[in-house]
């Protein structure tokens, strides 16, 4: 679904291959409260933030948790959505708010089924940025 996927760049028409590479907590990385899911498209590194009060919404709406897979996924529809609609412009990070985080949930549950229904997340060896 979302976690391998070519994108087409609104304004230059070039095909981007997104590739999930990582879900980080931001609370230790960055001091944020956010999970922060990490993409590498077309060589560069693109994170789009997930803030924490999501998961807590979800679960009082649903019962539910979001899964890191599930949250890939979701952070994925997300990125693919910015690149087609041109509002991808380069930047290294995209912070996505609760209501989005929640819409794009919904959205791939719905696409899938039911979480079983998702593909593994598969860690690379060259998920880690080289130093």
């Amino acid at each position: 679904m979302y976690e391998n996927f070519n994108a087409t760049d609104r304004w230059s028409g070039e095909v981007l291959h997104c590739r999930w590479t990582a879900n980080i907590v931001a609370i230790a990385t960055r001091h944020a409260d956010a999970v922060d899911i990490r993409f590498d498209v077309s060589g560069r590194s693109v994170w789009i933030a997930m803030p924490c009060l999501a998961w807590v919404e979800q679960k009082k709406r649903t019962g539910h948790t979001i899964t890191d897979v599930l949250a890939a996924q979701a952070a994925g529809l997300y990125l693919k959505k910015a690149i087609e609609s041109g509002y991808d412009n380069g930047r290294e990070m995209y912070t996505m708010t609760i209501d989005e985080v929640l819409e794009h949930v919904d959205a791939i549950l719905h696409e899938a089924g039911h979480t079983r229904n998702l593909p593994y997340l598969i860690p690379l060896d060259d998920a880690q940025p080289q130093v």
